[in-house]
């Protein structure tokens, strides 16, 4: 028999994310590639807003799974036997979803993707049912309002099967929009009880993941090029670049213990939502680094400044999103305050660098993190005289 499902503490000492959710963010990475990839040969083809705006669409999609998923497991995670059947499922319709991801992309057919999460939100509606067959009063009305708001849009998400091409990114933002809404509708009673440490720890390793999938997907642009090429003078600095901007992404988003800032819901929602520009710029690099090396061996329609700033311009944002939901929070004074916006600016100006774009970029970032280190080694330092 399956255990009654109860919200588990958010105070409960050393809960730590589980071998179970470890597997589900993994598989994930499926999805991010294949979303990259189609980036990728979308703005080496010269087709700049048909790439950016399928890339928007198609990473909240997987993200919004993710995100769904996540914080239902730091409140209600029972851990037996039907739960992990359930999340098990959950992981299928990411592995369809991530099938539909090509089609959608380039054709504007969602049917996969639909289907994709057909199945993952009947296993997430099932969850939140769960939860409020084993719970009472306003938290029982949470979870049922959950179960009622996802399947709802669920059922909105027909639209993108049915209407003309034209409409569908309108469809999709208003369908976005209301599935972003959920959660406040759920929640206007009794918020659930997420873990805050164990939150941070879940959006932590997921930035990890993605971080891996860019520095995956650059080397092996940087492989094929050599392959075909053996251009090793051209492709040195955008490697060199790219890891360093890889780097330096890790060393800033993990400089500060977040899990203290994620108080209310309020904060901890502001925080959650504001990740979909964190994870999708951070993948966006990845993408932009494979451009760039494109076009460094005169695979790609596209000019030097332009190859270039597909890597500058999701940098800065990265780094621009990360001070603002993340760091700034930690940060104490104005020159601390100003090392990230200040850094994201000159990486902007670093697109006009040519070939050596990528790896200027690289040595801002870099920069950054050092001038950062320093400046919090030099106010602890003056605490403690």
């Amino acid at each position: 028999m399956p255990v009654r499902m109860r919200a588990r503490r958010p105070d409960e000492a050393h809960r730590a994310a589980t071998p179970l959710e470890l597997f589900f963010d993994l598989c994930f990475v499926v999805g991010i590639a294949q979303v990259g990839r189609q980036l990728v040969h979308a703005l080496a083809e010269g087709h700049p807003w048909h790439g950016i705006i399928g890339y928007l669409m198609l990473f909240f999609a997987i993200w919004w799974a993710w995100l769904n998923f996540t914080w239902f497991s730091s409140a209600y995670d029972t851990d037996d036997t039907l739960y992990r059947v359930v999340t098990l499922v959950q992981i299928a319709g990411v592995l369809i979803l991530a099938a539909g991801v090509p089609r959608a992309f380039n054709d504007n057919q969602f049917t996969v993707v639909w289907f994709g999460y057909v199945v993952m939100r009947f296993a997430m509606v099932s969850q939140w049912l769960r939860a409020a067959h084993g719970c009472r009063g306003a938290e029982r009305r949470t979870a049922l309002r959950y179960a009622v708001g996802v399947s709802l849009c669920q059922v909105g998400w027909l639209a993108l099967l049915f209407l003309p091409e034209t409409g569908r990114p309108w469809v999709f933002l208003v369908m976005a929009l209301l599935e972003m809404s959920v959660p406040a509708f759920a929640e206007r009673d009794r918020p659930t009880a997420w873990h805050p440490h164990h939150i941070a720890e879940r959006y932590g390793l997921f930035t990890i993941i993605v971080l891996g999938e860019t520095i995956s997907a650059a080397t092996v642009a940087v492989q094929s090029a050599l392959d075909e090429n053996d251009e090793l003078g051209s492709l040195l600095p955008i490697a060199a670049g790219g890891l360093l901007l890889v780097f330096a992404a890790y060393w800033i988003y993990f400089a500060v213990p977040i899990h203290l800032h994620l108080r209310s819901s309020r904060q901890a929602f502001t925080w959650g939502y504001g990740h979909y520009l964190v994870y999708g710029s951070a993948a966006a690099v990845g993408a932009g680094i494979e451009v760039a090396v494109e076009e460094s061996v005169g695979k790609a329609h596209l000019s030097t400044l332009a190859a270039s700033a597909c890597v500058t311009v999701p940098a800065a944002l990265f780094l621009v999103t990360v001070w603002l939901i993340h760091s700034r929070h930690q940060k104490r004074g104005i020159a601390q305050q100003l090392v990230l916006p200040l850094a994201a600016v000159l990486i902007l100006a670093c697109t006009f660098a040519g070939h050596l774009a990528v790896l200027a970029a690289g040595l801002v970032g870099s920069a950054a993190v050092a001038v950062g280190v320093t400046l919090t080694t030099r106010q602890g330092t003056a605490l403690t005289e």
